[in-house]
């Protein structure tokens, strides 16, 4: 079957995602209000990175889900998509138990609002490490695509999808079973 491997967005995904040729959402929140729906993105990343389960889960809303399958199909594994703050928290934290991580959030856009709720996209940078050999690594950079609703003063997700643009390095950082079953890397077309 052609063309079986992995999806990888195409140019005019990752632009339509990012929303290029639109200058801004037609009711585009505040600055303040920009600040604190990209800040639930900032809340998922800064709460791996700083080993944080709290402000990690404060990122979602109780039955959001996590869509992550693609990544882990080019990395040559599959799962599924987690479903449930619970459920994300403890599949994520249980994958970096033994990592140190960084999560770097770039080009941040609300490309929708209506002050309930927004989609946001951004590329985001992972990098993870074992804690004790960080001669080995992952480097994943991906496009999130987020689905927000306000809470009470605090945006959550309620949807991540997360798809890979480009990886770098061993995928048995994250995926000790992907080992053997990883495909070559696969540049971005």
């Amino acid at each position: 079957m052609p063309n079986a491997g992995p999806h990888l967005p195409t140019r005019d995904e990752i632009r339509r995602a990012m929303g290029a040729g639109e200058d801004r959402p037609r009711n585009a929140p505040s600055a303040n209000e920009h600040f604190e729906i990209v800040d639930a993105l900032y809340r998922f990343g800064a709460g791996q990175d700083l080993r944080d389960r709290g402000l990690f889960e404060s990122a979602f809303a109780a039955d959001a889900i996590l869509d992550f399958t693609g990544p882990a199909r080019r990395l040559g594994v599959e799962i599924a998509a987690f479903e449930g703050r619970q459920a994300i928290a403890d599949a994520v934290f249980a994958s970096i138990a033994g990592l140190d991580t960084t999560h770097t959030v770039t080009n941040p856009r609300v490309t929708s609002y209506d002050g309930a709720r927004a989609t946001l996209s951004a590329l985001v940078e992972a990098q993870h490490l074992p804690r004790k050999d960080h001669a080995r690594h992952l480097l994943l950079k991906n496009l999130y695509t987020v689905v927000l609703s306000k809470h009470g003063p605090r945006w959550v997700i309620e949807r991540l999808r997360i798809d890979n643009i480009w990886w770098n390095g061993d995928p048995a950082v994250l995926f000790p079973t992907a080992a053997q079953t990883a495909p070559e890397e696969i540049p971005h077309a």
